[in-house]
């Protein structure tokens, strides 16, 4: 039997079966996008009311559309379940898990791991599997391909490895899962061209193949750390600015004006979201291998995870111009997820805010029309209906996130002081209560 030929018309023919392990914000979209192209799609999640929520057509990711999720459901195209010895009747696999960061600020990959241990255990000839979730360079082939060859399959020859960056940026209204290119680096030729095959049956974006998994993983982390040092930039200008009395958000619309050399990004109250704060660390960590030290990219993470308190310090200035002190002082924070649009606060900046605000005696609250309540560090937080009364009542409103929902005009007229981080009032004819970040 030709185990590649053979799985590649099974591919080709939509008579595999697929599976996508884990049902979070990257990997539901993708289980979504395969049942709609027509192949028989199980969905593997260690929580169960993950799993329930799927069956019953629960919908829980913002950039999933409700009907869509609901239709392949009810069509018996996508089921969900927790007992992985569904991959005996698996073909290809992915794997979507979270890889955060430990207390040290290195990679925990354990997610991965114990994801990989489990298809070890039902791994079968004829299949491929694919890793999507975020990683530092040699992780397909260092650490997956050994446990799966465990089971006495040979890599390349009786099965397929992969990796395959996950891109998804929540809330983006043009590019979702469907249309965003995707990046393809198989452990063989054979294993490029088999997980190449199947992403180009089931998406619209281009397919581009790289030599290995480690091009295709080092690639993911520097979108992410061209990001997260073009903020920093943004951010140590805004500090520099502040300190000389200049509008950083004015030198920015200027030098926009260039045609060349130059993309605009914007500083704010820190960055959040499972890739830009984390990913970058993956890289430093790796390179420490190789006796090398990411000055740059570790000096940007450190820019970046000051920006919270340089908010609070900024907040403190504000209230004592007109004589109030923080303890005490009824802070009003207007957005909790970290980017407007979307109700994700994973990494948040503001969650760093409110804890910094809360130490030094702030009475908190927050408003956001995405997130009706959230936990953080064992404390429930309940959003406050944003009323002219709530508003006015505050010492200080400051704007966290940019919501495209809020009416500015109304917070502005109702507030009495408002700390704009985001820019978001920069359409208002009248911005005299407003301080910039």
């Amino acid at each position: 039997m030709d185990t590649k030929k053979d799985l590649l018309n099974k591919i080709i023919n939509k008579t595999a079966v697929v599976a996508v392990i884990g049902l979070g914000y990257v990997g539901l979209p993708l289980a979504v996008e395969k049942a709609k192209a027509g192949y028989k799609t199980i969905g593997l999640d260690i929580l169960a009311d993950k799993v329930e929520m799927v069956n019953n057509g629960i919908n829980y990711i913002g950039d999933i559309i409700d009907g869509e999720l609901a239709g392949v459901v009810k069509s018996g195209s996508l089921r969900a379940t927790a007992d992985f010895s569904v991959i005996k009747e698996v073909d290809c696999a992915a794997i979507c898990v979270p890889t955060p960061l430990d207390e040290h600020y290195q990679p925990d990959i354990t997610h991965v791991v114990n994801s990989t241990k489990e298809i070890a255990r039902y791994l079968h000839r004829g299949m491929l599997i694919v890793l999507e979730s975020t990683t530092y360079p040699g992780t397909t082939e260092e650490v997956i391909k050994p446990v799966l060859e465990e089971s006495g399959l040979k890599c390349g020859t009786d099965f397929f490895l992969a990796f395959s960056p996950e891109r998804v940026d929540p809330g983006n209204k043009e590019y979702k899962t469907k249309n965003t290119p995707k990046v393809v680096g198989g452990v063989t030729k054979d294993c490029t061209e088999v997980a190449a095959a199947l992403y180009r049956n089931i998406l619209e974006g281009e397919v581009f193949e790289v030599s290995n998994p480690a091009i295709a993983e080092m690639e993911k982390i520097l979108e992410n750390t061209y990001r997260n040092i073009n903020i920093a930039l943004a951010n140590e200008m805004a500090i520099v600015c502040d300190k000389m009395g200049i509008s950083v958000w004015e030198v920015i619309e200027a030098a926009k004006t260039k045609p060349y050399g130059y993309a605009a990004f914007y500083p704010g109250p820190g960055v959040g979201g499972h890739c830009i704060p984390i990913d970058p660390f993956y890289l430093t960590w790796k390179a420490r291998a190789f006796d090398y030290h990411t000055k740059l990219i570790e000096t940007a993470g450190e820019i970046n995870i000051s920006m919270p308190m340089f908010v609070v310090d900024r907040s403190i200035r504000i209230l004592n111009n007109s004589g109030i002190a923080l303890n005490g002082a009824r802070i009003l924070l207007l957005g909790v997820a970290y980017k407007q649009d979307i109700d994700d606060y994973r990494e948040s900046p503001v969650l760093k805010i409110i804890e910094n605000l809360e130490k030094y005696g702030a009475i908190v609250s927050y408003n956001d029309p995405y997130i009706p309540e959230f936990h953080h560090k064992g404390k429930r937080y309940i959003s406050t209906e944003l009323t002219a009364q709530a508003l006015k009542e505050a010492d200080l409103v400051v704007i966290t996130t940019m919501h495209s929902c809020y009416d500015y005009d109304f917070i502005h007229e109702n507030s009495t002081r408002l700390f704009d981080t985001k820019n978001a009032t920069r359409d208002l004819a009248n911005r005299a209560k407003v301080e910039l970040l």
